[in-house]
């Protein structure tokens, strides 16, 4: 239960940075920062429901790890 509230707020976060970056390049419009946000939304549900559905903890934890570097690496970069 805490690792798929774990995965939300990180996956929230992911969220919000695909958005972003989508918005910075070239040529993207508002629809196409939607349709980024809707999809990485679709995504991070999908893994919501599975973590606290399907995977074993350690897959589970797995995914909050995989999300906290992915989110601190993006973070960084940006």
């Amino acid at each position: 239960m805490i690792a798929g509230v774990l995965i939300a707020a990180g996956g929230i976060l992911l969220v919000l940075q695909t958005m972003a970056f989508t918005r910075e390049r070239k040529g993207s419009t508002g629809g196409t920062v939607a349709l980024a946000g809707l999809i990485a939304f679709v995504v991070l549900l999908l893994l919501c429901v599975l973590s606290l559905t399907v995977f074993p903890g350690i897959v589970v934890w797995g995914l909050v790890l995989i999300l906290a570097l992915t989110s601190i690496v993006l973070l960084h970069t940006s």
